[in-house]
């Protein structure tokens, strides 16, 4: 080691200066950190200055827009129905594109790509949406168009012709600061830029997602990317971004085949109304309003799925054998009378044969149409053997008097009820509830059914459906068909359905052949606001409401949990198969759900699919992530868990309670945290459904002990600082702090460990674990500390 000389003393700064910061080179690196700064200060102005070009050109767009509008509402259709149907065609384009401006308020541009030189556009600013000039001059390229695709994949080992890649970190209209990745070496500077990645990941959490457009990383653009066709299942662990994927790629594909998608719609499944409305604002923010969301306890129109199954219920109403008991039971109703049924006709004595019965049911069933459809071959042929008999009986002309007959035989009373009996007409909701009720028909329906399956299975208030029950409605109305009655109505609406749609589309080639045209615009929509349906008839709202409406695409988010009933029913709601699933075998949950991606959905697309995994936590810190993955190891559940972008400032900690009921205890926790975050969200996750450690018990007490309006009244309540949740209901959820309390009954739910990993993964800056009874072992690495008390405060709790 070379030892200390009168020019380089012992004393020094690590970086080499004198203590008094007057060493050699010192004005030097002064006078450096002076000219960054002011360089940092010339590039902020110099994008403040374009951005605010871009939002004036907005502003423009607006006003053009809005002035367009009111113009055409100005104008009243006289004359004929084609100029009626022009004005309201005008309107939805200009409605529609002003909806469009006034979303992307919010960080409109984010981005800028320096292209090596000859590039035909060697400077790209990468934004919400396009904006050109008054000239056609691009000045702002949508983030979904090829030409920003670079903005998310190019990288230092493959720059794709990118030079930097800028990123804008703006507040309100005005960028504060940018940070800038090199991509090339000889260019100098930074290789990295994570500023607004982190700057993204640490933020405090609202209540509702937000987009991840200026800061979707490459792997994530690449699933995004993907083509429509086929599924495409997106494994990811939790924090990887998996929902903000989905919803993005549902903007990029309406976007990139927007003349398929607006005709069909884009539905959007997700796990339970309380994440829908979570993740709501993201799709309105991109650009499209048009998506089609709900729950799989909403796939079936006119009924609310609000009950609960116990687990066993649950396992056995998602279970295939269900096809085969449901069958089963619709045959069940198909009846042959045990002997001849006699009836009187104004003197004249028939009989109903059992014989005859059996034949009729035989070709109705050889039909192939669903029951209620076969139905009426069915009493076609049992009505004409007995206008066979009532003829002989009469001593008539069968041939001649047979109408007369038929109509003597429909309008019988006794008649009507003995065919009734033999095969009536039935609803979805009239044949479940029966093997719910009756635990005869339930047995002779399902014998391969264990009695302890069936048991679970029967309830009193029959028709309180749970989400279970969705797909089993849905399997029987393929059975059973719509009712006799509606048949004839439907059609002829069906029929005026497609005139209405050939005149649609007939305006719609004028308007592109005189060069005005909406991409939003479909010939539903317009067909809609010609019958004067209004916004009500969008192409959203009308597949929301038809059972049978077949989707260009579907995404599902928490995809593990469907059953493979539930599974059917998504089948059935998109024909085509194209798809795109998102969630993590490791977080299943349903005791009928995915244990694995190619057990799941072999039975409805053979090998068909193809799987991209997501490999990045962006969400949950190392600190908390490791305890979370030693649960999963502990458990034996096979998985990998994605890797921390973060370390993370606060070890994960457990508190012991005084008791298995310490509400108070919980109560003190709580406000130890609050205690110490400055701005956030907090929430309580409990295993327990009643008792004082229940979660509606808990949520009162935290409330009495908080500021009125602190704590969410409700667990779908998103916009208070504190919720409390059972640990089923945090699913795809996250907040700042995370409060679990009793993470041994949590285990010990069906797929215990599932439960408890993602309850210990809702978090993005803290963890505080409560407990009375022991921790799992494969907790028990995590620090103890004491429980707080008003003596002690909340130091040492909340953070370490």
């Amino acid at each position: 080691m070379s030892q200390p000389t009168e020019q380089h003393p012992a004393v020094q700064h690590p970086d080499g200066r004198h203590p008094d910061g007057q060493g050699p080179g010192a004005a030097d690196e002064r006078a450096a950190e002076r000219a960054a700064a002011e360089h940092a200060e010339q590039e902020v102005a110099l994008e403040d200055a374009h951005v605010g070009r871009l939002y004036a050109r907005l502003d423009e767009l607006r006003e053009q827009t809005a002035a367009q509008l009111a113009e055409v509402r100005r104008t009243r259709a006289t004359g004929t129905h084609q100029n009626r149907f022009e004005r309201d065609a005008f309107a939805t384009l200009y409605e529609d594109r002003l909806s469009q401006l006034w979303s992307v308020e919010n960080r409109l541009c984010f981005g800028r790509l320096d292209l090596r030189p000859g590039t035909e556009t060697p400077r790209r600013y990468v934004g919400r949406l396009g904006l050109s000039d008054e000239r056609g001059e691009q000045l702002l390229v949508d983030w979904r168009a090829p030409a920003a695709q670079d903005f998310y994949q190019a990288t230092a080992a493959a720059p794709r012709d990118v030079v930097r890649r800028r990123h804008l970190l703006t507040k309100g209209r005005h960028v504060t600061a940018v940070d800038d990745e090199v991509l090339v070496a000889s260019e100098g500077g930074r290789t990295t830029g994570d500023a607004a990645l982190l700057a993204a990941v640490s933020a405090p959490r609202t209540g509702r997602m937000t987009d991840i457009v200026a800061t979707i990383q490459a792997e994530q653009d690449r699933v995004i990317r993907a083509s429509e066709r086929g599924v495409l299942v997106v494994q990811g662990g939790p924090g990887t971004g998996k929902t903000a994927v989905a919803l993005h790629r549902t903007a990029y594909l309406l976007y990139t085949h927007r003349d398929r998608l607006a005709r069909s719609g884009v539905l959007l499944l997700g796990p339970s109304p309380v994440f829908l409305r979570y993740v709501e604002q993201v799709l309105p923010a991109l650009g499209e309003t048009g998506v089609v969301t709900m729950t799989l306890g909403e796939l079936f129109p006119g009924v609310a799925a609000r009950g609960t199954d116990s687990p066993r219920a649950a396992r056995v109403k998602g279970s295939p054998v269900m096809v085969d008991v449901l069958a089963a039971a619709v045959a069940a109703r198909q009846r042959v009378p045990e002997r001849a049924v006699r009836l009187e006709l104004d003197g004249a004595r028939v009989l109903l044969r059992p014989e005859a019965v059996a034949s009729a049911r035989t070709r109705a069933r050889r039909s192939r149409r669903p029951h209620n459809g076969a139905r009426a071959l069915f009493v076609r042929e049992v009505l004409g053997s007995l206008a066979q008999q009532l003829a002989r009986a009469r001593g008539v002309d069968l041939a001649e008097e047979r109408e007369d007959l038929l109509t003597e035989l429909r309008e019988s009373v006794d008649v009507r009820r003995e065919v009734n009996l033999c095969w009536m007409p039935l609803t979805p909701q009239k044949v479940l509830a029966g093997l719910y009720r009756y635990p005869g028909q339930l047995e002779r329906a399902a014998p391969q059914l264990t009695r302890a399956d069936r048991e679970a299975l029967h309830r009193a208030d029959a028709e309180a459906w749970s989400e279970a029950d969705v797909p089993l409605l849905d399997e029987l109305a393929e059975l059973l068909g719509p009712l006799e009655e509606g048949r004839a109505s439907e059609e002829a609406r069906r029929a005026d359905r497609e005139d209405q749609l050939a005149y649609a589309r007939k305006v719609l080639e004028d308007f592109e052949a005189s060069g005005v045209g909406n991409p939003l615009v479909t010939p539903e929509l317009l067909a809609d606001r010609f019958a004067g349906e209004g916004p009500s008839g969008s192409v959203a709202e009308r597949a929301a409401a038809d059972r049978t409406w077949a989707y260009g695409h579907v995404v599902v988010d928490e995809a593990q949990e469907l059953s493979a009933m539930a599974w059917r029913l998504v089948e059935r709601r998109c024909p085509a198969r194209s798809m795109t699933l998102v969630g993590d075998v490791a977080q299943t949950s349903n005791p009928a759900g995915a244990r694995s991606w190619a057990e799941a959905l072999q039975p409805v697309v053979g090998e068909r699919w193809r799987l991209e995994e997501l490999t990045v936590n962006y969400r949950t810190p190392a600190r908390i992530a490791r305890v979370a993955a030693e649960v999963l190891r502990a458990a034996g559940v096979d998985a990998r868990p994605p890797t921390p972008v973060r370390e993370g400032d606060a070890d994960p900690v457990a508190v012991r309670l005084d008791g298995p009921g310490d509400a108070a205890g919980v109560v003190a926790a709580v406000r130890a945290v609050l205690g110490e975050l400055a701005e956030g969200r907090v929430a309580v996750l409990t295993a327990h459904e009643d008792g004082p450690l229940g979660s509606d018990a808990l949520r009162a007490a935290v409330a009495r002990a908080l500021e009125p309006g602190a704590v969410a009244a409700s667990p779908d309540d998103l916009d208070a600082r504190v919720g409390v949740l059972d640990v089923h209901r945090a699913k795809g959820l996250e907040f700042d702090v995370v409060v679990l309390v009793e993470p041994a009954a949590v285990l010990r739910r069906p797929r215990g460990a599932n439960d408890l990993y993602v309850a210990l993964t809702r978090a993005t800056q803290r963890l505080v674990v409560l407990h009375a009874e022991d921790l799992p072992a494969s907790m028990t690495s995590m620090a103890p500390v004491s429980a707080p008390t008003a003596a002690t405060g909340p130091t040492g709790l909340a953070a370490r």
